[in-house]
């Protein structure tokens, strides 16, 4: 008899949950479809030794696989990923078609194949830079029972499944300067291995429309006091405005850098510093506007009694999530932070770039006068 011991509620989602942990340690992950099996390696940290294990198994037939946000930036007129062959699999060559500012398409460029978007997504949920080198695996290829496997199904599912698999895993008083009777409930789920928490302040009556912000976590601004955003002034202010006025629910989830992780934040933010604004910045590292989703934060909110809300925003994109997951969203209201000589340009390019109900002209006057 042959006993076979399994612990895993899910060993689709735990697959990919142990693929995310290789794709951040710079190994390679093996994506298996219904037709064919790939090995792919993002290139954030791709060396000349791992390259060169690469190129043995790859025989010539390696790809880039580039998302349409970095093959913009390299002259191409591209709304969908694409790929680039790799007669060999040359460090330098990648590195420029990948990372540099001042990199050109060099050779033409294909249609993504069997594998190539899930290796993608692969790359965006570990939040490492969304450039993969993918190596198709052939019938013969003996794969080592080490490397992770996964299934190119679980990939593309994950992001839905996660954001349906929310549970509290604590909760207790948080007294806050300005808000003492504050708890923080804190949730496991949403997005990949990371937790999320509702800070909920006062008293709110859930049976009666209540007022919450979705907040994404910045480190910079929200901890350090960054002159380069408003959002540190964004999370006081509605903490304060909910202590005074009957209490609400503020979500502060692990989204950085617009959903593109911490790393690739400063990464962006030293491109600000040489001139681009915060958009042209994530398109050079091959982000597109806005990475978030946040279809899960609307279940953070339904499992905490909260179903008709106002909301604190001033991104439209939040108001039309919370309505998409099935909340009533009665009103929205803006909330905003000082204007600074460091992020007047920021202010500008939200409202102007992403439509954020944002009125500099009217902040700085106000400024002028305090």
């Amino acid at each position: 008899m042959r006993l076979v011991l399994s612990l895993s509620d899910d060993p689709s989602t735990t697959s990919v949950e142990r693929a995310i942990a290789e794709f951040r340690s710079a190994r390679p992950v093996v994506i298996d479809g219904p037709a064919a099996s790939a090995l792919v390696i993002g290139v954030e940290e791709l060396d000349e030794a791992m390259g060169a294990e690469l190129e043995t198994v790859a025989g010539g037939h390696a790809h880039l696989v580039l998302p349409p946000a970095r093959l913009r930036r390299l002259g191409l007129d591209r709304n969908t990923p694409a790929r680039v062959a790799l007669p060999a699999v040359d460090r330098a060559r990648i590195e420029h078609l990948a990372l540099k500012i001042d990199g050109r398409i060099d050779a033409p460029v294909r249609p993504i194949g069997p594998l190539d978007d899930e290796a993608l997504e692969l790359a965006r949920l570990s939040l490492v830079l969304p450039a993969v080198v993918v190596v198709p695996l052939g019938a013969g290829i003996e794969i080592d029972p080490s490397l992770v496997r996964v299934s190119a199904s679980a990939v593309r599912e994950y992001r839905r499944a996660k954001a349906m698999d929310l549970k509290i895993v604590s909760r207790a008083p948080v007294p806050l300067e300005g808000a003492p009777a504050s708890e923080f409930v804190v949730f496991r789920g949403g997005e990949g291995l990371r937790d999320q928490v509702a800070v909920i302040v006062g008293k709110p009556d859930l049976s009666e429309p209540v007022t919450v912000r979705l907040h994404s976590a910045c480190l910079t601004g929200d901890l350090f006091g960054s002159l380069k955003c408003d959002c540190g002034d964004q999370l006081r202010n509605t903490v304060r405005h909910m202590a005074q006025n009957e209490g609400g629910i503020l979500l502060y989830l692990d989204q950085e850098g617009r959903g593109n992780g911490i790393a690739n934040k400063i990464r962006a933010y030293k491109l600000q510093a040489q001139g681009y604004d915060t958009y042209d910045a994530d398109e050079v590292l091959g982000f597109d506007a806005d990475q978030r989703r946040f279809d899960f934060a609307a279940g953070m909110l339904k499992q905490l009694g909260a179903t008709t809300v106002r909301v604190m925003t001033n991104n439209p994109e939040k108001l039309s999530a919370l309505r998409e997951a099935g909340l009533e969203v009665i009103s929205d209201h803006r909330v905003l932070g000082r204007p600074t000589p460091e992020n007047v340009s920021y202010l500008a390019s939200k409202r102007d770039r992403a439509g954020h109900y944002i009125d500099i002209e009217g902040l700085l006057a106000s400024s002028m006068k305090d």
